[in-house]
């Protein structure tokens, strides 16, 4: 449970650091910057390379995707029926789209699930939820930050972003073994990812932002944590007849909160900052609560 303890307290350092003004107006943007440019990359290179696919792990790799797809088709609905802003459309996209199947699954599936289950949320997390950030997600978080752009003006900023080159990298080099030094430097680049990612979440976070936005708010957090996992409950158990402790994992994993490296792009992409920030603070957060009764009710697959 390190990591969640973890989590909070830098959340919460970035909370008193932003109320005491301890740090410049615009120290978020500076490192949401280092984040995107090094971080992140560092996460993918370390994480994508050397991994194997195969047919048995296809329905765990997929929910991440279908999670996403689902928020696509969910919040254009929404969007239309309550006229929100091509950037509040993308934001809930992007932190209602994309799980923390990382920092917080993987410690609380250790938790719930027990250490040998491990291998499933790590390839949920490294083939799934990264692989949508890198490739679906950039291109969610441009067109909605990019509303009037050409599509050739899309496909520059896409083909600029440091997360896809390290993506494209790390397939090259999938067959060629990093030398030691090399892991180890990616492993302790990819680690400031979470916690400089919260710091900068609460430098930003505002309870007085909580006004006009407890609509988008509900709608985004009551997606992600309730409605989705339900939803793919539904395709995985009662569609394609799946049981067992993987599918429970899968379905456990899609019950997480908010995705930092997701919160992050959104924000570099200059979606609703206010509203992610909540999304993401909040979100996590709440999921302490509701994954223990996710993992209740998942106990009768």
């Amino acid at each position: 449970m390190t990591n969640i303890v973890m989590l909070f307290v830098c959340l919460l350092a970035g909370i008193i650091l932003g109320h005491k003004n301890r740090l410049p107006e615009n120290a978020h943007l500076t490192i949401s910057g280092y984040l995107v440019h090094i971080s992140l990359p560092a996460m993918i290179l370390s994480q994508i390379h050397g991994l194997r696919f195969s047919t048995d792990i296809m329905w765990p790799v997929l929910m991440p995707w279908m999670l996403f797809g689902m928020s696509i088709a969910v919040f254009i609905v929404i969007a239309r029926v309550w006229r929100f802003s091509p950037l509040t459309t993308g934001a809930l996209i992007m932190t209602a789209g994309l799980g923390n199947t990382a920092m917080v699954g993987l410690p609380m599936i250790e938790s719930f699930y027990g250490v040998k289950q491990l291998s499933t949320g790590i390839l949920i997390d490294q083939l799934g939820t990264y692989l949508v950030l890198s490739t679906a997600g950039i291109i969610v978080a441009c067109l909605f930050s990019s509303a009037k752009a050409s599509p050739m003006e899309v496909l520059i900023k896409i083909s600029k972003f440091p997360p896809l080159w390290a993506l494209t990298l790390a397939f090259v080099l999938n067959s060629t073994e990093y030398p030691a030094w090399v892991v180890v430097v990616l492993h302790r680049l990819a680690d400031t990812l979470a916690p400089l990612a919260l710091v900068s979440v609460g430098l930003q976070l505002r309870w007085d932002q909580l006004a006009g936005r407890y609509l988008q708010l509900t709608l985004g957090l009551g997606f992600k944590l309730v409605l989705a996992p339900l939803l793919l409950a539904i395709f995985f158990v009662g569609f394609l007849s799946h049981e067992g402790t993987v599918t429970r994992v899968t379905l456990f994993e899609a019950a997480m909160g908010p995705q930092i490296g997701g919160a992050i792009v959104a924000i570099q992409y200059g979606l609703n900052a206010p509203l992610i920030t909540l999304m993401v603070g909040i979100g996590v957060t709440l999921s302490f609560l509701t994954l223990p009764l996710w993992y209740l009710v998942l106990r009768a697959v």
